[in-house]
């Protein structure tokens, strides 16, 4: 055991006074924020360097520099005091008042959309957190881009996280009247295949598959599309320019097809439903921020437009 430990000064304040020094720009700035003297913390910050065996800062008269060593440990401390707090926050019973940042992953079309209604819920009723509303359609990973809980569309296969499944996103076929042209509407399955097409690539690129949704009968034809995207809202503006028919996640069109800029051909056939998961790590408890997240995405998921319950 070190003398600094020895002394009584733990390793948490021998931290904390390593960052105040490095974000004060100097020992006296920071001991006058600590309402403490110059030399007590010159002392805090020996015993650290000491207790880890490395040099933290070059200092001179005039100046004051993090040396490699220091530049790591500084992002380190920061990661443990973030941790330290939320532990004594959930541990002093902070259920309700959650506190500190939130890392959602949320899908790219979804989370600049339908997501932030109820995020702008969770914000207004928890003002001391504050969240990271990371764009990906990938899947997260956790602990490598420190995220603490994802939204994901699809089927989830990862036995290593919680999945709640929030609910399923219906998909619909769509196309601009002036694609069809003079004449009905066409009324079975078989018809659609005549009509140029546009392909989103994360679901489907040279086949289109639709359900029944009577009596769950499957129609399949390929397509060549005009286009292939893997984005929802260049899909959309496609779909808007003519260009072809396409298979949209409902929520996408749902008011493009009420003003009637796009039809919904054929309701009774939709292609298979995207189910919706809230997702993150297994772990013996969870911080008071992402249970009240989990609680409340929960409640008014279903209530989105376009979505439906499982």
């Amino acid at each position: 055991m070190t003398k600094a430990l020895a002394s009584g000064l733990d390793r948490i304040d021998l931290l904390r006074t390593f960052i105040r020094i490095v974000d004060a720009g100097s020992l006296s700035a920071a001991a006058a924020q600590l309402s403490t003297s110059q030399p007590t913390v010159s002392r805090r910050l020996k015993a650290l360097e000491q207790s880890l065996g490395l040099q933290l800062l070059n200092r001179s008269t005039h100046s004051m520099q993090l040396t490699g060593d220091g530049e790591r440990c500084y992002a380190f401390a920061r990661q443990v005091l973030d941790s330290w707090g939320e532990m004594e926050a959930e541990l002093l019973g902070a259920r309700d008042d959650p506190r500190g940042t939130l890392r959602v992953q949320v899908p790219h079309a979804f989370g600049q959309d339908q997501l932030i209604a109820p995020l702008g819920e969770y914000l207004r009723q928890y003002p001391n957190v504050s969240v990271e509303w990371v764009l990906h359609d990938r899947r997260p990973y956790f602990t490598a881009e420190g995220i603490d809980c994802a939204i994901q569309v699809g089927v989830i296969e990862d036995p290593s996280v919680v999945a709640i499944r929030l609910g399923e996103i219906p998909r619909i076929v769509v196309v601009a009247p002036e694609v069809l042209g003079p004449g009905a509407l066409p009324n079975s399955a078989e018809q659609l295949q005549r009509l140029p097409w546009l392909a989103l690539r994360t679901y489907y690129t040279d086949e289109v598959v639709l359900n029944c949704l009577a009596d769950g009968r499957v129609h399949k034809f390929s397509i060549q599309p005009r286009m292939s995207t893997d984005s929802l809202y260049a899909l959309r503006g496609a779909a808007l320019e003519g260009l072809g028919a396409c298979v949209s996640s409902a929520w996408v069109v749902a008011r493009d097809i009420e003003q009637g800029r796009l039809i919904q051909l054929i309701p009774q056939w939709q292609a298979a439903p995207l189910p919706v998961y809230l997702i993150y790590p297994h772990a013996r408890s969870h911080p008071a921020k992402l249970r009240l997240f989990a609680d409340l995405i929960r409640k008014r998921m279903p209530n989105l437009v376009g979505l439906r319950r499982a």
